[in-house]
């Protein structure tokens, strides 16, 4: 059933001037500064020289780049706002093969590729350098652009879908449903008419996995799913907006598939004994879930 509620989000809450001007509130979810620069190539062809204009953004995360090649990167007929490779197999098998990102995904130190609608995020690993990755990464994009290719092929079979590529789901998470409570509704509107495009921004997206004893169950992909900053922004950002206008909403709550919270619990098992080794002033490697600052003594 349609929500017969109204939510009237006021726009200067996630407004730029907003953002800048409520750091305390919100945190650097939403006001995570945009640092770009668009590299020109041009090209001689056939019909004589063109200018091919892509742009690259830092985001909160360091280990992630946003590119954005002013070219569409899903195909229309995708059903969801984004797909996520999270390993080489998966770039190759159905339901959504990319050789753009089968050979992104071979470059020495990436670790993901995402596409969104219109961009495309790079993540390394923590000890690679973007001096040696950025280039590549930015000749592959130009290169699959350029030269016409799908960066996406749409299978219709589904058999043989790795593993690695559970972000591909078959319908948008936020996509209205009709057999959405008015609650679940309503948050849905909120996370894609309010949240989603700031998440985006940061060369993201939020997947919507449910609505529970009054937790909303999300999930972040893209630069935010391995971002340290990732429990503020559940937290300040989007719980916050959340329980603001949906009275039913009691928190939120981020899923993490099995492999992410086997990954989480060595990572903490690592950091323990690096502390037993190098003693309690040890520092930790990363900051956020799982390294020393966190792990209890």
């Amino acid at each position: 059933m349609p929500s017969n509620r109204v939510i009237r989000p006021a726009a200067s809450l996630l407004s730029t001037t907003a953002r800048r001007a409520q750091p305390a509130k919100y945190g650097r979810f939403w006001q995570a500064a945009r640092h770009a620069h668009t590299v020109r190539r041009q090209l001689v062809g056939p019909r004589g020289t063109r200018s091919i204009f892509i742009q690259i953004e830092n985001t909160p995360n360091p280990d992630a780049l946003k590119f954005l090649p002013n070219h569409r990167v899903l195909p229309e007929e995708v059903q969801t706002s984004f797909i996520e490779y999270l390993n080489p197999r998966s770039t190759v098998a159905p339901p959504h093969p990319s050789p753009l990102a089968a050979q992104l995904m071979n470059i020495d130190g990436v670790t993901s590729v995402f596409y969104g609608p219109d961009f495309i995020t790079v993540t390394k690993s923590a000890d690679a350098n973007w001096a040696h990755i950025k280039p590549e990464v930015f000749s592959l994009i130009t290169e699959a652009v350029t030269s016409g290719q799908k960066l996406v092929t749409v299978s219709s079979s589904k058999d043989g879908a790795a593993e690695g590529q559970d972000a591909a789901p078959e319908e948008d998470s936020l996509s209205y449903n009709k057999n959405d409570s008015e609650v679940v509704g309503m948050i849905k509107e909120l996370l894609e008419t309010r949240i989603r495009p700031a998440i985006q921004e940061d060369g993201g997206d939020i997947e919507f996995r449910g609505f529970e004893d009054g937790m909303v169950l999300l999930k972040l992909r893209g630069a935010c799913r391995t971002c340290d900053s990732s429990t503020v922004t559940l937290k300040n950002g989007i719980e916050g907006m959340l329980m603001h206008y949906i009275e039913e909403v009691k928190g939120v709550e981020q899923v993490m598939d099995q492999e992410e919270e086997i990954a989480i619990k060595e990572f903490a098992k690592f950091e323990e004994k690096l502390r037993a080794t190098k003693g309690p002033d040890a520092a930790p490697t990363t900051p956020g879930k799982g390294s020393l600052d966190t792990v209890p003594g």
